[in-house]
């Protein structure tokens, strides 16, 4: 039996590899430390389908290094340390250090990541780590603190575009068919950045004609063979698909769609602590400051869900998830903080106003640092307008309300407070 199109597509050296450019192109951060032969212990994050394992091989590859490899899902703390002890006795004979390569890290436990963290520290290995999930949430702070975290970001539809024609040329299977691309928006939809589902769904659609036909490729049937195997995949598939909608409906205030998303994914096996964090998620960017209470909502529900754990956990997570959606909704303080993001990375390092500075030594309080500041509980009603923000920027507002209520009663207090702030 041939295996599946992503798989005999794997490219067989890194110049062949498609996407992450803002890591491998000339002045990415992980080039440059290959460039210099040098591969820090790094711990992959993305979604399925974005070429984790593929480029870890790769590296490997590149700098002919000793490449072992690990799925948390079946490997434990023994496997761990057999393979730590063969680079060991291996060591004088290897010329450069072995890379410990680890799928899906993050279903690793607190003492299976401890059992890496020496090797790690001494540089017996070199691990790599692939992950769907944040790591800040999923791998322990000691080993993370020894690891490059590198972000790998979805294909586009110009990488996925190329892997298509690629696959139609290179392929032993499909260079020998006539396939006509005649639409491929449904192709690209359905994959969603995933280049391994691409390829598997254009190798099921393609082998759906005759051999001896013309594989004429339509949106309409892309969709059509794509809805027969719709299912819930924890791993990948509708994984991002579902968690969309889910959040998408809370955020639209449909407490029904946004319950049955839940089902679907309580259904299909989903870790409850995932769930939360989107429900965490949520409660910051789309409630806000319309709801506060929205947060320690969610705080709480992602608190008790560890606590009780399934089958119990559906209720606390259905109560939040309600809640949410019925909740007011309120965006500016996530808007706030992107545009004052914004203006950092546009205007750098602006100084400190003199006033504000901290003045700890002699020296800087004769430089003026901290001279002239106003101290707010001294005034009525504890404030005193003063300058707070760069020369530059000191009438700038980057908080703007919406139409939530608790948002205007916000900016009517700014307002009263500081009449001179203006938008951008």
């Amino acid at each position: 039996m041939s295996a599946p199109l992503a798989e005999r597509m794997r490219p067989k050296q890194l110049t062949d590899y498609i996407g992450q450019s803002h890591l491998l192109q000339q002045n990415g951060s992980l080039r440059k430390a290959l460039d210099a032969g040098i591969l820090p212990s790094i711990i992959f994050w993305g979604p399925p389908g974005v070429g984790k394992t593929t480029l870890a091989n790769l590296l490997a590859q590149h700098l002919n290094r000793p490449f072992y490899t690990l799925s948390a899902i079946s490997s434990g703390v023994k496997d761990v340390r057999d393979i730590i002890q063969k680079v060991e006795t291996q060591g004088m004979f290897q010329q450069a250090g072995a890379i410990l390569f680890i799928d899906e890290i993050h279903r690793f436990s607190k003492s299976q990541q401890d059992s890496l963290l020496g090797a790690v520290e001494k540089g017996t290995i070199t691990l790599i780590g692939a992950t769907t999930e944040n790591p800040s949430f999923e791998v322990i702070s000691a080993l993370l603190s020894r690891c490059q975290v590198y972000t790998l970001e979805s294909h586009s539809v110009a990488d996925l575009s190329s892997l298509l024609v690629r696959a139609m040329k290179e392929d032993d299977m499909l260079s020998k068919r006539k396939i006509e691309l005649k639409e491929t928006k449904a192709l690209m939809a359905t994959a969603g950045g995933d280049a391994r589902k691409l390829l598997n769904l254009f190798e099921m659609v393609v082998s759906t004609f005759p051999e001896n036909e013309t594989a004429v490729i339509t949106d309409e049937l892309v969709f059509q063979l794509a809805q027969q195997r719709v299912r819930y995949d924890k791993d990948g598939e509708q994984h991002y698909d579902i968690i969309s909608a889910f959040i998408k409906s809370i955020r639209g205030s449909d407490a029904d769609a946004a319950v049955y998303w839940l089902a679907r994914m309580i259904e299909g096996g989903e870790d409850p602590k995932f769930i939360a964090r989107r429900l965490l998620i949520s409660a910051a960017e789309d409630i806000g400051l319309a709801n506060p209470t929205a947060l320690i909502m969610a705080n709480t529900t992602f608190q008790a869900i560890q606590t009780i754990g399934w089958p119990e956990a559906r209720i606390i997570l259905s109560e939040c998830t309600i809640y949410l959606a019925t909740s007011p909704k309120g965006n500016a303080a996530y808007l706030a903080i992107d545009e004052a993001l914004a203006e950092v990375r546009q205007s750098n390092d602006l100084p400190v106003p003199l006033h504000l500075r901290n003045a700890p030594t002699k020296l800087m309080k004769e430089l003026g640092y901290g001279e002239n500041y106003q101290y707010a509980h001294q005034f009525p009603g504890n404030f005193v307008q003063q300058q707070y923000l760069p020369d530059t920027l000191k009438d700038r507002s980057f908080f703007h309300a919406g139409s939530s209520k608790r948002e205007q009663e916000i900016a009517q207090q700014i307002k009263q407070l500081w009449p001179n702030k203006r938008e951008q």
